[in-house]
């Protein structure tokens, strides 16, 4: 009978490589792209080494497989896969340790190409913001949009920096200064310069970073880091959760990194928006029946940001049905269907968290017989805000609302 074979220990090497090729290895990179029986990379990294390398060459296939199959499929053998820079850096290594473990890892990192940017900048790494933009929305750079801060983005293409420049000048931060860094570390590595509102740098290489540093006027759409942001941020009818009101209910769905938000009839998505504003591992589902307002939910979350925002359109309880399991839900406050409630109740996973608010009657009752039924916290939230009575002002309250939060046992 024959036994299966086993993978041996570090039969998987990853090499990061940069612009320079095999001159920016060293000698144990070398050997180890050298004794490779297959050798895996684009074919821009294959070309690098290709004088070196004594195996046989795989380009990686388009569509790219993100299960690595054919690398998986090579286990126990002399396997090398070949990386731009930094292979953990929003690279190739990181979705390898999702298959294989480290223990079957050999890695030779090399400088990222933020780690280079910032080299040639003088930017010391700590005091920046670090952000992938390569294949994601540019939307997702809006929330690091702050007076004097400094951002080093790697972009998709040569496109990306133009692309970029007019988003910042449209949002009113035309006049901040921006840096394309273009084939760093290889021979090809150029630095040119503009200002956003005045990009005219042409003929970019497709492999670049961005470097911004960020100039604000003050009529710049700047997203503050805390939560309850300004009503006027969303694009809404007037079905959102008040500012203030906002910032009580997240503090109460107390967000933790990489949890799943369920925003139950959602309105404006003010809710979910915000709760993935708190950590970029954040990541919300916005329940909304009205087609109107599931469009415009979609386009608040891209203009505050967090473009990955996911929007159902239908009818709850019957749209919850096959969505991931949360581990925090907001129900918001005209609603009265105690089903929806139950649902909400029962999908949650031990130790998740319900926060309901109620503006209405029908619902207030509902969440005291539930108060009453699981305990839990019940708050009453009052707003008054000033506002002119003739040549005076005096105060006007709103609705009150009746909040209930509850963690499950």
């Amino acid at each position: 009978m024959s036994k299966t074979k086993r993978p041996t220990p570090q039969w998987l090497t990853i090499v990061g490589i940069g612009e320079d090729g095999l001159a920016g290895l060293g000698d144990e990179a070398k050997r180890l792209i050298a004794e490779a029986e297959v050798i895996f990379g684009g074919k821009r990294h294959l070309a690098l080494v290709a004088s070196l390398a004594k195996g046989e060459p795989r380009a990686w296939p388009v569509p790219f497989d993100a299960d690595m199959a054919d690398v998986l499929a090579l286990a126990g053998r002399r396997v090398c896969v070949l990386a731009s820079g930094d292979p953990f850096f929003h690279g190739v290594g990181a979705t390898l340790a999702r298959k294989v473990k480290p223990q079957e890892m050999h890695v030779v990192p090399a400088p990222s190409a933020l780690s280079l940017a910032a080299a040639r900048l003088g930017w010391a790494q700590q005091d920046i913001e670090n952000i992938s933009l390569h294949g994601r929305p540019l939307d997702l750079i809006r929330p690091l949009l702050h007076q004097g801060n400094r951002i080093l983005a790697l972009t998709s293409d040569g496109d990306a920096p133009l692309a970029i420049a007019r988003l910042l000048t449209e949002l009113d931060f035309g006049t901040s200064g921006l840096t394309v860094l273009e084939a760093l570390g290889g021979p090809n590595e150029k630095l040119r310069s503009a200002r956003a509102n005045a990009f005219d740098l042409e003929n970019i290489n497709p492999l670049n970073v961005l470097a911004i540093e960020v100039e604000s006027t003050p009529d710049a759409r700047t997203l503050p880091l805390t939560s309850g942001l300004a009503d006027h941020l969303f694009e809404h009818d007037g079905q959102i959760t008040k500012r203030e009101i906002r910032a009580i209910t997240l503090s109460a769905l107390a967000p933790r990194r990489g949890e799943l938000l369920w925003d139950i009839g959602a309105g404006s998505g003010s809710i979910g928006i915000e709760w993935m504003l708190a950590h970029p591992s954040l990541r919300a589902i916005a329940i909304e029946a009205d087609p109107v307002r599931a469009a415009r939910i979609g386009r608040n979350a891209a203009a505050c940001g967090v473009p990955g925002l996911v929007v159902v359109e239908g009818v709850a309880p019957k749209a919850l049905a096959k969505l991931d399991q949360p581990d925090a839900i907001f129900i918001g406050g005209g609603g009265s269907d105690a089903g929806v409630l139950s649902a909400a109740i029962k999908a949650l996973p031990s130790g998740g968290r319900v926060v309901a608010n109620a503006v209405t009657l029908e619902m207030e009752a509902l969440l005291l017989a539930q108060h009453t039924k699981l305990g839990g916290d019940l708050t009453r939230i009052a707003i008054s805000r000033a506002s002119p009575v003739g040549a005076m002002q005096a105060w006007r309250p709103a609705m009150p609302v009746t909040q209930w939060s509850w963690v499950k046992p």
